[in-house]
């Protein structure tokens, strides 16, 4: 895999070293998603956009695929075959609702510049999460880790009160809210969508599904 590295190299001219590409291909692999509009991954997403047949060539053994949308800016990997692990009913259902959330600012022509984030508040969060599964938005300090899960896979982005990108935005929340990122429809699938309205819905026995689900990874690719 280095002479692959070496020879990535040595096709650019100098431009990039081959360390370039080897921590381009493993912060892939390990964040799932790299976005350009993040400063620390413009480099990395440069490599992976100007060479992603070659990085897909050599990551196709381990058995992930990656993609690039050039319209959006964003690179992805996505396991084939994921190793089971568990994920949380809160952890599960946040997912679930961004996706809902993202779908219906997309409807609504809400989202945010070249980006392609939708951008919520934590007042219209709260009512969302409330109307699309049953239940009450979990408390502060539990809301929190869960948004930290969330952007480990790449689908949110936490805003504070002061951030720029609020700038002209009506933001409510003294909180300040999230950002709902694109790689989102990638991780999880339209049935995801389909999976969000079974939370709302008791079974037949008056009961919400159980307290946790059997995931595919430590990602939301459970509920593709």
């Amino acid at each position: 895999m280095n002479s692959h590295w070496q020879d990535l190299a040595s096709s650019s001219n100098g431009y990039y070293e081959e360390d370039d590409f080897a921590v381009a291909a493993y912060r892939l692999v390990a964040e799932q998603v790299i976005y350009h509009a993040d400063l620390k991954s413009r480099k990395a997403f440069g490599i992976i956009e100007q060479y992603e047949r070659h990085i897909a060539k050599v990551l196709a053994p381990l058995a992930v695929t990656v993609g690039v949308d050039r319209q959006l800016m964003f690179a992805y990997a996505i396991p084939q075959h994921p190793s089971p692990t568990s994920a949380t009913v809160p952890q599960t259902l946040f997912a679930l609702v961004l996706r809902g959330l993202y779908e219906e600012g997309m409807r609504a022509g809400q989202i945010s510049d070249e980006s392609g984030e939708i951008i919520c508040d934590f007042i219209e969060l709260q009512e969302k999460y409330r109307l699309m599964t049953g239940r009450e938005l979990p408390p502060k300090g539990e809301l929190e880790s869960v948004i930290r899960t969330a952007r480990r896979w790449g689908i949110v982005r936490r805003l504070e009160a002061g951030d720029s990108h609020l700038a002209g935005i009506n933001i409510d929340s003294e909180d300040g809210g999230i950002a709902i990122r694109p790689a989102i429809r990638v991780i999880l699938g339209e049935s995801a969508l389909q999976q969000l309205a079974l939370w709302a819905v008791p079974d037949s026995t008056g009961a919400l599904p159980p307290e946790h689900i059997d995931a595919e990874q430590p990602s939301p690719e459970a509920v593709q």
